[in-house]
């Protein structure tokens, strides 16, 4: 049985489209030389500013992510015993703007275009942050949806449930395309759209109690699955 061709692809950004944990690793490790402590573990940085950040996107009432990341710089570096100094969290801001987009992206958000769906960006960000990385995308990006447009931060469902109405699609007109199990994939258990999930081979694991329509290893491989699927115009 076809399943009903999607009129919207939604993506999730950092970490999906933009090689988010790639710049954050760089820009950490960056960060701790100029403080002198290079031999510090970055990835355990990672996870204490991870931690932080989380907790403060879901306690009210909402922040931007530009303030979200300083509080979430300050009180990392706090934990570590490590001098907070004011550019520390800009310098990381600017840095994630300027992140690149996955080598197969663009060529693959051109074909999907050509295919004539219509692609939209699902991102838990500002508007000035993400508008470097969209920059970067070729132009095949029709709309952006933001925490910060929807004062929500994933997985509140909110975000989602205004990224379709901001779309006008019902559920089964939408196809989400992610690389985060606990913040996009929470969402599509909970609402019922459909979800493939990209796996890079990062640390992140997959939800224990919820299947993904499909599961890829990079974006290379959605214009086989859309083949698969009967959607394709060729």
């Amino acid at each position: 049985m076809t399943t009903p061709r999607p009129r919207w692809l939604t993506f999730d950004c950092y970490g999906t489209l933009i090689q988010w944990d790639e710049g954050l690793l760089d820009c950490v490790r960056q960060l701790l030389a100029r403080k002198g402590n290079p031999a510090l573990d970055a990835d355990r940085f990672i996870e204490i500013y991870d931690r932080h950040e989380h907790r403060l996107e879901q306690t009210p009432p909402h922040h931007s992510f530009a303030d979200i990341s300083r509080q979430s710089m300050a009180l990392t570096l706090e934990e570590l015993g490590l001098p907070c100094e004011p550019d520390d969290a800009e310098s990381l801001i600017r840095r994630i703007g300027q992140m690149p987009p996955f080598p197969e992206v663009p060529e693959t958000l051109k074909w999907l275009k050509a295919q004539g769906f219509k692609l939209c960006i699902v991102s838990n960000t500002d508007d000035d942050i993400i508008k470097g990385n969209v920059a970067q995308l070729g132009g095949h990006i029709d709309r952006v949806i933001t925490a910060q447009q929807a004062q929500a931060y994933k997985p509140d469902h909110r975000l989602f449930r205004h990224a379709h109405e901001q779309l006008d699609v019902d559920l089964d007109e939408v196809l989400h395309i992610c690389a985060s199990p606990h913040l996009d994939l929470t969402v599509a258990r909970d609402l019922g759209f459909r979800c493939v999930w990209i796996d890079r081979g990062t640390r992140r694991r997959p939800l224990p109690d919820y299947t993904p329509d499909a599961t890829l290893t990079n974006l290379a491989q959605v214009p086989d699955y859309i083949r698969g699927k009967g959607w394709a115009n060729e």
